[in-house]
């Protein structure tokens, strides 16, 4: 019997025996119904204890691996592993999947955890990063995601007391998360002092920030906050594994086998020792535990389930047990009882009860367990060992019998004789022995024909022969019990076998694929009464054949549930029940048998809903039962939609072509012609592979597609309107149920499906990012909010959108066949079907997946192809067309009954109130009743019923339909030939619109005075086609071959063809009846054409070579053109009819003379000064502009040149049609091009006229009319064509400034590395040099003097705890823009700088700040709607886009009490550089910094990404969103200005388009502002304002400003534009203007800065104030009405800021920085008191010990003395030509000392007067200097240099310190050294690539600040000399602090910033005394 189909018989899986104890843990708990839930394999199983009950959840493919409960205890939530795992939502109670959460976590999902409402679900990765995952489990939507740790997390759980707190541990750490935004940011959890940094292995959350965790050691380990307040020893005596949490308090499992009762408070109530109770043992291990009420249950390491009650806790209940550690491979049935025997690797054989489901007896052996058998009396049970020994045990007892060790390899298989008398045993050694069972086992006989390990062993039934098989996969017979090998096949012929458990032989070839010769299937077993084979293999699954099954790839049912491979299975001895064994998951199946006959009435058991699909792969070994696919089907069947090169492929070519365009370019190329084409009419529609893609529209028009367009067609008025937003192929459409939107899906790389209105042709949303190749099929819902597609992509994924949103609410594979129809329920949202190729599937929708069940087909019909499907009145009901003709009814997953409908297949179906239509390929249309019991009527598609408005002709009697549907009294239907066609109700047919058939379109030829032309196609038929407002087909005539070109004798009245089969001929125009036909050549006709003027010649050119040139008056041949070396493809006659111009397939243009055909070589200079009377050649100089900067991937295909010989027209291999201005010399001329073709065009002509051009589409088969706009007529209307390729050569304008914005590099903090070039061993890594005399701890020495003056002497001294940030000065303004604002009418303003916001009130000075940013902050805005007041969005840089926390992000915090409301972390590699608000508020717009410049929008409360897309190639500067849309924004940059439209979750753009202005050139834009009527304005580096309409440019307002317009600023409430730029202060102009709303009029504002130019970065208005951020660092307020200038903020320009010095006495201090300027800081004042321009760049500044003067030490080597109080200058000098690093003042005022790069300090005696003379100098320091320090007696000085080295110095002599006692004793004035055994402590472990740069000792000589590369403030107790001493952190500055001090009185500290150019003041806090 061939096995062509699976058996009809059935398993169903009725017990597990195991639990998964190993390598998880917490994964059993009590359900709501009091059942147990827990998982074995890849089952998830509720154990019911009351009724010993299963139930089973089949939804994993893989071991699941982690568990957690929803708060209500219903739901489950299980991880499985795997290499896409997923995670499945269940319930426990109807075991049915709720949701499917997937395609994020790789390797397997190793912890999950539900929030405290349930609402959210954490899952934790298996991947390298361990990746952290919160999800919208319901929506199936992952809502945020950051790496987790470096090493593997054991457990996690969310804080239940406070929202959006989580808590992971494992590997040696412990995180606390906070889950804001769509950023989850992690604090490592501090373990300090209190306890030892260890593995955390499980935690629970408490109130009051408490956190409770099970450590390694066995301490429970109590957290507040992130810091380890205590620690509870010895809770454990071993790891603690396990811990739950409950309404009582804790409960706690260890590896000690223990668990222990905690109240809330954590204080011990009881411990249960499991090991002491009788059923525990030594080594028991608790993985899980869960305490409700009086009951706990435990799960242990080795697989067993306990449950205690409490008062009786001694006596522990066994609810489960299995086996554990190592493989199970040993399997044994009973011969006469429902028993089976297992035997481990764990050493123990165990004894199940299958009707019971229950252990029955268990006993442990000395050796693991490989294999088992029970003599046929069943009281002798053998169990082969691992180690070669076999062991004889007595079932009833388990008493031994005999131990024999015969072998020293492993026992793989046993088996008793059928009747009794012998053993046989198999080996790994490849051996079989025989023993005697009477005899004591003796052994009788060996078997040794095997050339590998013996895998199985059968007995024939007479005892006589016994088979093997081996590793090999060979099979032997050996004669028993002899042993010896039977060779002769006749022998065997006969033998019976009386078991089969063989995996090769002739009966169980079914089994083994068809082409695979693998050995993965570990074992099979016969049932020779139900003629069924049940196998198991590798993969986890168990199988049902036929029994025997002779031929390779049979059919099968199988069955999953086991994880990895399945050992062994077996039936049971009365083929009840089938048991199968888990190798590494130690699990046993039970599975129940039903056979055939209790199918019938088991139809509840409907194919278990699995995500597998459980009845089997179809194989195809011969299916000839299947009927053929219909010859259509099959065509289609076989198209692939596969392009070579896609459109989203171009970006990538162009960039790859850009070196040969950037050489091309150099010279200037024309402009893009003026004149424009719009699509006016297209002929054609697709019906040949598409179905149901035909409607009618709210207002009665008719919507479809045809090639890349989508139609709307006007029956009334024969007009199209065209949706053209898609650029390929469009493959399917749907219809809105209120019939007014459409959604249709097009073929792409990553195909999108596009959702249009009907009737503005706008798009609404566009869903894409999910599909491959193509989308073949689309629905709405009947609410119309949801639409479900159908991809090409090899598993047809169907995907469920919310298309508002642009939302992917679910996906999942659909079929590996194809899918033609999808199909939703109008009853259920959340239902769908879908059909295809032997494919009938009914779905549900689960979180974000779709389950899927097969139609289930029963005895009724075969499995065959379905082509549409609809629901019908209930949601039970379904109806589905077949490839055969019949209709077939289900009801729920069931067929029902089938009813013939058509001959031929049924393509497509309709379901009306009452009733439903049909159409299929025999032409007819059905209408029926509504439960299809009789056909009401039915309609014929005939030539005769043609009505008489009918535009063109029915080209054959019933045409294959394609497409029906009803409304306005008519039934539209689609035919397979293109046609669409209207039928009355009462019969007449009208034709509505027609095209060619399937196969391409090539020729095509206008006529030469009216306004049709002709096509010819490979669908044998010539047509001529109207071209006037009648739009239709004038007549057709069928061809005997397909033809590819055409053309109009000169007169109009004959038409030429040529053929394919290398004939041609000549028709009459009017009658298309043949004239004349010739037939000379073999290939292809591929271009033919009259001469002009008489058309006395005719060309014709062939595929073979050759141009024949006929004389059309007497029909003769009159010469051939020779030469060419490849196929003809075009031919142009010159004007008078002499002179072919020739293009070859080689790209050869060549000349030959007529009409003898003689070749001619003509200059290419020349070619241009013939005039040709047409031109359709894409060779030659004079159109070699038209070739693309990818021509070697596309082909330019045809051209064709206007009459007036102005506009080349081409067409070409990616579908575009492009114009040309003529002739396009220069290589890729500037064009315009459109898109509406799919592939390629084939062919392009104007009319005679020029008034049109029609263009033919190749695969498309559409012909397109467009018409001809000129110039003049073009300004009233806008066209929308895309500009050229290439962007324009000219640059956008040069400005330094704008160019050190845009190649700015921004380094983040966590990667910055040291600011000075320093070298050699840090301080903390060096070798101490013991130091003389070590003194001894107590000794009579006088005591070591100070190490440091105190000024402070008598008070008490009180230690600095903390450092509070609360003055800055500095603005960052030289690369930023837009980035100040006024809040609260003005009275505060905001900006930032460094990594800081901050907010500053303009009366009092004072600020606040926010500090969340850990990086920073590039940009700013503020939301100006009205519901979210003092909200402020700032973005950050950051490294790769990995969302860990140095991912970019955006903060949105609330400017008055700094709280973050949001945090975004984004995709933006490097970072974020725009942030806009929408109008609503409720969305933010945000530009990345990453290459491909992104754009991503944002629901910024719920850091929700929306839409993202890549921006531009260079930078974009801003983007802003229009004042009053939630949707449109416009972003500009570096030679670039685009109008974004957000549709759904796509961007769409369009860019800014020049043409209407003469000479417009794009140039770099750098702002943008908005006016009323979707006018925007866009400001330019040259210093001119862009006006836009739309996206067209209407005006530009010159000169707006002198140089660059940095920033420009709308404002709402009344419309006026500011503007800022850069230019020189004049009388008329200024830096800043204020406009009226259009642009038109201005005043300007001059900024009193004194600077000789003013570069505005920022403007702002408020009530009367214009607000000015400039790039000098300066936030100036101008007055509307005075212009009087008020400046509120001052900074330094340019850093870094070096030097920093503090007034002695004061609250002042000086810096210096490479500005060339030194400022005076007034503290207490909060401002800037004076500067002194220095003109050179100053390093370094020192105040003298009173005060009075002033060092300045400068770049350049010169250093400068002033006096404080008339800033004169007293004294200068310069003895060194490096810079001046460090100056000093000596403590008694006498000295000067100067250190310098150039390896040296000097001494100056200030006593001498202000010459300045050197007095000394220190010698031999080994690198540059860093710092100096004076002793406090002035008679030493210590450097610290470049070398890491500090050295001391005698003054002013100069003279080397080199005795350590000496230096240890001496005491310093002032300590700003980084080196030196005292400050050891200030280097960090971390600083491989970064330095500490900075130090400073407080007055009172007992704190320490530091500041360092990673632009981090430490404070240190002083000295610190034990390494990596403990200090506080304060963030804030960018990379690299320069500098610190202290002020006097130690009140504040002020620290310098190198990358930031500010000034950080912060509050010391002493401590209280």
């Amino acid at each position: 019997m061939a096995a062509r189909s699976a058996p009809s018989c059935h398993l169903r899986l009725e017990w597990v025996y195991g639990y998964r104890g190993h390598q998880c843990r917490n994964n059993l708990y009590y359900t709501a119904a009091k059942e147990i839930v827990y998982f074995v394999a890849g089952v998830g199983v509720v154990y019911s204890p009351r009724e010993h009950r299963q139930k089973f959840y089949r939804g994993h493919s893989d071991d699941i691996i982690s568990l957690a409960l929803h708060p209500e205890r219903v739901l489950v939530a299980t991880g499985q592993v795997g290499k896409e795992p997923y995670i499945c939502v269940w319930d426990s109670y109807t075991v049915q999947t709720i949701s499917v959460l997937k395609d994020v976590h790789t390797h397997g999902i190793a912890c999950l955890a539900f929030d405290l409402d349930g609402q959210r679900l954490v899952s934790v990765g298996l991947d390298s990063k361990n990746a952290v995952c919160v999800w919208d489990w319901k929506r199936g939507k992952m809502l945020s995601m950051a790496p987790g740790h470096t090493d593997r997390i054991f457990d996690i759980s969310w804080d239940l007391y406070q929202p959006n707190k989580l808590v992971s541990c494992g590997v040696k750490h412990i995180k606390f998360w906070s889950l804001c935004g769509n950023a989850l940011t992690p604090k490592r959890g501090v373990f300090g002092k209190t306890g030892d940094l260890q593995t955390i292995l499980c935690l629970a959350c408490a109130r009051d920030e408490l956190t409770y965790s099970g450590a390694l050691s066995g301490d429970i380990y109590v957290w507040k906050g992130i810091n380890l307040i205590r620690t509870i020893q010895g809770a454990h005596t071993a790891g603690i594994f396990t811990m739950n949490a409950c309404e009582e308090g804790f409960a706690t499992g260890g590896r000690d086998g223990c668990i222990r009762l905690w109240d809330l408070t954590f204080k011990p109530i009881t411990v249960i020792d499991l090991r002491e109770t009788e059923q525990g043992y030594k080594g028991l291990s608790i993985r899980s535990v869960c305490w409700r009420g009086d009951h706990i249950l435990v799960g242990t390491q080795d697989s067993e389930i306990f449950e205690i009650v409490v008062h009786e806790r001694n006596k522990p209940f066994l609810i489960m047990q299995g086996h554990c550690e190592g493989e199970l491979w040993a399997l044994a049935v009973h011969p006469t009882k429902p028993l089976a025997v297992t035997g481990s690797d764990d050493r123990s054989v165990r004894i199940w009860s299958l009707v019971d489901h229950a252990l029955i007896a268990r006993c442990n052996m000395e050796e693991p367990i490989r294999c088992a058998a029970i003599n046929v009396d069943g009281i002798h049970l053998a169990l082969g060992m691992k180690d070669g020994s076999f062991t004889v045990l007595r079932v009833r007892d388990m008493t031994e019998v005999v131990h024999i060790k015969d072998r020293k390899e492993a026992i793989h298989e046993l088996k008793y004789s059928p009747d009794g008398t012998y053993l046989a045993v198999g080996c790994n050694d490849s051996s079989v022995d025989i023993y005697g069972v009477a005899q004591r086992y003796k052994k009788v006989g060996e078997c040794v024909g095997s050339l590998s390990f013996i895998t199985h062993l059968d007995w024939s039934s007479d005892s006589r022969h016994l088979q093997t098989n081996d590793g090999h996969g060979k099979r032997h017979f050996y004669r028993m019990p002899g042993g010896k090998e039977v060779t002769n096949k006749e022998e065997i012929k006969g033998v019976h076998w009386a078991s089969w458990t063989c995996v090769s032989g002739f009966e169980v070839n079914g089994i083994w694929p068809k082409y695979s010769d693998s050995n993965d299937i570990n074992s099979v077993d016969g049932n020779y009464i139900g003629q069924v084979l049940v196998s198991a293999d590798d993969y986890g699954i168990v199988k049902l054949f036929r029994y025997p099954c002779y031929k390779k790839g049979a059919k099968f049912r199988k069955y999953i549930g086991h994880s990895a491979h399945v050992t062994n299975v077996r039936w049971s001895h009365d083929y009840q029940w089938v048991i199968s064994i888990g190798g590494a998951d130690h699990s046993v199946f039970q599975w129940k048998f039903i056979p055939e006959r209790k199918l019938k009435d088991a139809l509840h058991i409907a194919p278990q809903e699995t995500l597998v699909d459980s009845n089997s792969d179809e194989s195809d070994s011969d299916l000839s039962d299947v009927p053929e696919l219909d010859s259509e089907i099959e065509q289609e069947t076989q198209l692939t939609y596969h392009r070579q090169v896609y459109k989203e492929d171009l970006p990538q070519l162009k960039e790859q072509c850009k070196e040969k365009q950037n050489t091309a370019t150099s010279k200037r190329r024309d402009q893009a012609p003026g004149n424009s084409i719009r699509l006016h009419f297209v002929h054609g529609y697709r019906g040949y592979d598409c179905r149901s893609n035909l409607f009618y529209t709210q207002i009665g028009e008719i919507v479809y597609h045809v090639a890349a367009v989508g139609v709307i067609y006007n029956r009334q008025q024969n007009t199209q309107r065209f949706y053209l937003g898609h650029d390929d192929d469009i493959l399917c459409l749907a219809i809105h149920p209120l019939k007014d939107y459409v959604a249709t899906g097009q073929v792409g790389k990553d195909p999108s499906v596009h959702v249009w209105d009907t009737e503005t042709i706008k798009p609404l949303s566009i869903l894409k990012g999910f599909h491959q190749y193509g989308v073949c099929a689309v629905d709405f819902s009947a609410d119309g909010k949801r639409l479900a597609s159908v991809g090409i992509d090899d598993s047809h994924t169907i995907v469920l959108w919310d298309w508002k949103k642009g939302e992917k609410l679910s996906i999942a594979r659909g079929s590996k066949d194809k899918i033609f129809v999808v199909k939703m329920n109008p009853h259920v949202p959340d239902k769908l079907i879908t059909a295809g190729i032997k494919h009938m599937k009914f779905w549900r929708r689960a979180g974000g997946g779709l389950i899927g069940r097969k139609g289930y087909r029963g005895t009724l019909g075969k499995n065959d192809t379905m082509m549409c499907a609809v629901y019908g009145w209930t949601e039970e009901m379904a109806f589905s067309g077949t490839s055969t003709g019949d209709v077939c009814i289900w009801r729920d997953i069931f067929l029902v009954k089938t009813v013939k409908a058509h001959d031929g297949p049924v393509f497509s179906m309709h379901a009306l109130e009452k009733g439903f239509v049909t159409g299929g390929k025999d032409g007819i249309v059905a209408l029926w009743d509504d439960s299809f019991e009789r056909c009401l009527k039915t309609y014929a598609i005939k030539r005769a019923a043609l009505a008489p408005g009918s535009k063109g002709l029915l080209l054959e009697d019933n045409p294959s339909i394609r497409a029906i549907s009803l409304g306005h009294g008519h039934i539209l239907v689609g035919t397979k030939n293109g046609e669409i066609l209207e039928v009355d109700k009462s019969g007449p047919i009208t034709l509505l619109v027609q095209g060619h058939m399937e196969g391409e379109v090539w020729g095509l030829a206008t006529h030469p005075y009216l306004p049709i032309c002709a096509t010819v196609s490979d669908d044998k038929t010539l047509r001529i086609w109207d071209l006037s407002p009648s739009h239709c087909m004038l007549a057709v005539r069928k061809l005997k071959k397909g033809g590819r070109c055409c053309c109009f004798s000169p007169d109009g009245k004959a038409l030429a063809v040529g053929l394919n089969d290398g004939s041609f001929l000549m028709a009459n125009v009017d009658t298309l009846e043949d004239l004349v036909s010739f037939h000379h050549r073999k290939d292809i006709i591929s271009d033919i054409r009259f001469s002009p003027g008489s058309g006395k010649y005719l060309a014709v050119a062939s595929h073979d070579t050759f141009i024949d040139i006929y004389n059309v008056m007497n029909s003769k041949r009159v010469g051939i053109c020779k030469g060419a070396t490849s196929y003809i493809t075009h031919i142009d006659w010159d004007i008078r009819g002499k002179l072919l111009q020739v293009n070859t397939g080689a790209k050869e243009q060549l000349f030959f003379e007529a009409p003898r055909g003689k070749k001619q070589t003509i200059p290419s200079v020349e070619v241009e000064k013939i005039s040709w009377s047409s031109w359709t050649s894409v060779l030659g100089l004079c159109c070699e502009g038209i070739w693309p900067v990818t021509g070697e991937a596309t082909d330019v295909t045809t051209s064709c040149l206007t009459n007036d010989k102005v506009v080349l027209a081409t067409g070409d291999d990616l579908g575009f049609v492009k114009l040309f201005r003529y002739p396009a010399k220069g290589k890729f001329g500037k064009f315009k091009k459109y898109v509406a073709h799919s592939t390629h065009v084939t062919n392009v002509r104007w009319t005679y006229d020029d008034s049109m051009l029609v263009t033919l589409g190749g695969a498309d088969m559409s012909l397109m009319v467009w018409t001809n706009e000129m110039e003049s007529y073009r300004e009233r209307r806008p066209c929308d064509s895309e500009e050229s390729d290439i962007d324009s050569e000219e640059d956008g304008g040069y400005d330094s400034d704008v160019t050190k914005e845009k190649e700015i590099s921004y380094t983040i903090r966590a990667l910055s590395t040291n600011i000075r070039p320093m070298f050699g061993v840090k301080p903390h890594l060096q070798q101490k040099e013991p130091s003389i005399d070590e003194r001894p701890p107590v000794s009579r020495a006088p005591p070591q003097p100070e190490k440091l003056q105190t000024n402070n002497i008598g008070k008490k001294k009180r230690p600095i705890e903390d450092l509070v940030l609360d003055l800055v000065f500095g603005y960052r303004g030289r690369d930023c823009r837009n980035n100040v604002h006024y809040l609260n009418d003005g009275d505060d303003i905001i900006y930032h700088t460094a990594s800081v916001g901050i907010l500053h009130n303009v009366a009092t000075g004072t600020q606040s700040f926010y500090q969340e940013h850990n990086d920073d902050i590039l940009c700013l805005t503020v939301n100006q709607h009205p519901k979210f007041i003092n909200i402020v969005a700032t973005g950050q840089v950051g490294d790769s886009a990995d969302m860990s926390a140095t991912a970019p992000s955006i903060h949105i915090w609330d400017a008055m009490n700094k709280q973050t409301l949001s945090v975004l972390r984004c995709y933006h590699s490097k970072g974020v550089c725009s942030v806009s608000f929408s109008a609503t508020g409720k969305l933010l717009l945000s530009v990345g910094l990453d290459p491909e410049h992104t754009i991503t929008i944002w629901r910024w409360q719920e850091g929700a990404k929306i839409a993202s897309k890549a921006g531009h190639n260079q930078r974009i500067f801003v983007a802003e969103f229009r004042p009053d849309s939630d949707t449109q924004f416009v972003s500009v940059g570096v030679k670039h200005v685009k109008f974004w439209t957000l549709a759904g979750r796509a961007l769409l753009s369009k860019k800014g388009l020049l043409s209407t202005l003469q000479d417009a050139r794009m140039q770099t834009m750098l702002a943008v502002a908005f006016g009323a009527n979707n006018l925007t304005f866009t400001g330019t580096i040259s210093g001119d304002v862009c006006v836009w309409k739309d996206h067209m440019l209407c005006r530009v307002v010159a000169r707006a400003h002198n140089g660059p317009v940095f920033a420009m600023y709308t404002t709402l409430r009344d419309g006026l534009i500011v503007t800022g730029g850069k230019e020189r202060p004049s009388k008329e102009g200024g830096a800043v203007k204020l406009w009226d709303q259009e642009l038109r009029r201005c005043r300007a504002f001059r900024l009193e800065t004194g600077q000789p130019t003013d570069c505005v970065r920022s403007v702002c208005r408020g009530k009367g104030k214009i607000l000015v951020g400039t790039r000098n660092a300066e936030i100036i307020e101008v007055g509307e009405k005075n212009a009087a200038c008020s400046t509120l903020v001052n900074g330094h320009v340019d850093g870094p800021i070096w030097g920093l010095a503090t007034h002695p006495s004061r609250d002042f201090f000086l810096s210096a920085a490479e500005d060339g300027t030194v400022r005076l800081w007034d503290i207490a004042d909060k401002k800037m008191l004076n500067k002194v321009n220095l003109g050179h760049a100053a390093r370094t500044v020192c105040y003298s010990p009173e005060g009075d003067m002033v060092a300045i030490g400068m770049k350049n080597g010169e250093f400068i003395i002033l006096l404080v109080t008339s800033l004169k200058i007293w004294g200068k000098k310069r003895d060194r030509r490096c810079a001046v690093h460090d100056i000093r003042f000596s403590p008694d005022s006498q000295y000067l000392a100067v250190g310098s790069s150039e390896n040296s300090v000097d001494f100056y005696d200030l006593t001498l007067g202000p010459s300045l003379n050197r007095v000394g100098y220190c010698k031999d320091i080994p690198s540059f200097v860093i710092q100096m320090d004076f002793s406090a007696d002035s008679r030493f000085l210590q450097v610290s240099s470049g070398c890491y080295k500090r050295h001391v110095y005698e003054v002013p002599s100069g003279k080397h310190l080199l005795d350590h006692a000496a230096i240890d004793r001496i005491t310093w004035a002032t300590w700003t050294s980084i080196l030196g055994d005292e400050v050891m402590g200030i280097w960090s472990r971390h600083a491989e690539k970064a330095d500490v740069n900075c130090a400073c000792v407080s007055h009172s000589g007992i704190s320490l600040v530091t500041g360092d590369d990673y632009g981090m403030v430490k404070l240190f107790d002083f000295p610190c000399p034990e390494k990596s001493a403990k200090h506080k952190r304060f963030l804030g500055h960018s990379s690299h602090v320069t500098n610190i001090r202290f002020t006097s009185g130690d009140r504040h500290v002020v620290s310098a910033g190198g990358d930031d150019c500010s000034l950080f003041v912060w509050k010391c806090i002493h401590m209280p005394h």
